[in-house]
């Protein structure tokens, strides 16, 4: 198949800029056999949405202010795009970029998790320095969050996971440099401990075991066990300076992390817990999806105001895509799996 190709500078380097035949994507538009990708503008307050054949915007989706994260529910009928500033959530449909619903009155929801289990919807108020536990009510359609514990915890909670039971959250604590874990049956902290510099993104392995903690003021991702009373550091992994967020493989065994300030992507090995390999992203890289093809990573350029796009088995970037200002949060219905 011929690939329409051409070659442009930027201030990182000659990227070669790929994409799929045209009329290959044309097909594949039309038949509307690709559901579309979304990214996050948090400085232009919208979603831009791209035709995933193409990595083409093709629509502006209105936000409340500050939209940084974004998630899909447990059983992707919608994504959830938290307005921070905004105070709202915005549902999407992940087929067809149309706007659900918007709930309003979720005090700054700066990063949001679904327990797997869809009892428990969690957000991490940033600014407000509290973490918010809402009891999930679909069938309340005027207002199916049910704030059940807001607790205060220290400064600027960044990320946060939950594990496989629906039992625990985790979370840290960006300018406290700390980790706390939350009981969901008790509401009530259980542990609160101090971590490196700043730390951002969390991910827990899927036996619910290992917790990596990206350190964004230094060059490490820490790695924690958690399945005793009080959580074990048990290895500090050099990354890359700023290692900040994650998305897995899709096999069960790595995790890349975006090194922010380093420009580069680690992929860690999660059972040997050492880097096995890193590769150039350009533009202070920080939220990824890996599509169903497992090889292709999507990265939100922070600084460039762009998406890359990055083959990891060639380590090189095939196309970068503008969006708006200070893209964060990238998902698609499009992804390989996120264990």
């Amino acid at each position: 198949m011929k690939l329409f190709s051409k070659v442009a500078r930027t201030g990182a380097g000659v990227f070669l800029l790929a994409a799929t035949s045209w009329a290959a994507a044309q097909q594949a538009s039309a038949q509307g056999a690709l559901p579309p990708v979304f990214v996050l503008n948090s400085l232009d307050a919208n979603v831009s949405v791209l035709d995933r054949a193409t990595m083409s915007p093709k629509a502006l989706i209105p936000t409340g202010k500050e939209p940084h994260h974004l998630y899909m529910t447990p059983d992707e009928k919608s994504i959830i795009v938290a307005n921070a500033v905004g105070d709202s959530l915005t549902f999407i449909d992940p087929k067809t970029a149309q706007v659900q619903r918007t709930i309003n009155n979720i005090s700054d929801p700066y990063q949001l998790r679904f327990s797997p289990d869809m009892k428990w919807f969690v957000t991490a108020g940033n600014r407000l320095d509290h973490i918010d536990l809402y009891r999930w009510e679909p069938t309340n359609a005027a207002q199916p969050l049910q704030l059940a514990k807001r607790i205060p915890a220290g400064k600027t909670p960044s990320h946060i996971t939950i594990d496989t039971k629906s039992s625990v959250v985790y979370g840290s604590l960006q300018d406290s440099d700390e980790l706390i874990a939350i009981d969901l049956h008790t509401q009530a902290p259980r542990w609160r401990i101090p971590v490196g510099k700043m730390p951002a993104d969390v991910y827990l392995t899927p036996d619910d075991r290992t917790l990596l903690v990206g350190l964004t003021g230094d060059e490490f991702v820490e790695a924690y066990d958690v399945s005793g009373a009080q959580p074990k550091l048990v290895k500090r992994i050099a990354t890359g300076k700023g290692a900040h967020a994650f998305r897995t493989r899709g096999d069960g065994k790595h995790l890349f992390v975006s090194n922010r300030v380093a420009n580069t992507i680690s992929m860690i090995d999660t059972q040997a817990l050492s880097v096995v390999t890193t590769f150039p992203a350009p533009g202070g890289p920080d939220c990824m999806e890996l599509l169903s093809d497992g090889k292709t990573l999507l990265v939100s350029s922070r600084w460039a105001r762009k998406v890359t796009v990055i083959d990891t088995e060639t380590k090189q970037i095939v196309q970068q895509v503008a969006v708006g200002r200070s893209p964060h949060g990238i998902w698609t219905l499009d992804h390989a799996s996120r264990r």
